[in-house]
């Protein structure tokens, strides 16, 4: 027997699923809870059920990406002058998987919305905090500027991947 709640669940994944292609080739304000149902092949209203509002449904997006994210960079193995540049690749692992919700990620900031703002602002902290400890662990020396620049890096790698400018990357076969 199906169970119901895994349906809905499937269902709530899949409107997800749409909202990151949609809001990365739209954008946030081009992005309508209406262009989401179709591509799911649901009425609006049925948006609605899983999600208040379309600000509501773009947090979903961006917390399940930053989920991605601080669980890739908790559980990379790598030694201690190596992590580094292992997490430096898992994150460039994470843009081939999962492109769009990470580019919307990594750009979420520069939506004025006060709630997708201090989304934002709090999600870049987790990610900092997580990276920083994970340098503390392995003992690297400045840790705290060093996963500053981390962050950077990923800023950079991003920008690198909007603009179809792979050679701006610091993890490039260039650098």
């Amino acid at each position: 027997m199906v169970n119901k709640n895994d349906l809905n669940s499937s269902k709530k994944d899949q409107i997800i699923d749409a909202a990151v292609i949609l809001f990365a080739s739209h954008g946030f304000y081009k992005t309508t809870t209406a262009n989401v149902a179709k591509l799911v092949g649901v009425t609006q209203p049925y948006i609605f059920h899983f999600f208040k509002t379309k600000e509501e449904l773009y947090l979903a997006v961006l917390d399940r990406a930053v989920g991605k994210i601080v669980d890739s960079f908790r559980t990379v193995n790598a030694p201690a002058d190596k992590l580094v540049e292992t997490m430096g690749r898992a994150f460039e692992g994470l843009i081939s998987t999962y492109r769009d919700e990470m580019l919307l990620t990594m750009q979420s900031f520069t939506t004025p919305e006060p709630a997708i703002r201090d989304f934002a602002r709090d999600s870049y902290s987790i990610i900092y905090q997580t990276v920083k400890k994970r340098f503390e662990e392995a003992k690297l020396p400045q840790s705290a500027y060093t996963a500053s620049m981390f962050i950077a890096s990923g800023l950079i790698i991003t920008l690198s991947e909007v603009l179809g400018l792979p050679e701006l990357s610091p993890f490039s076969k260039d650098c």
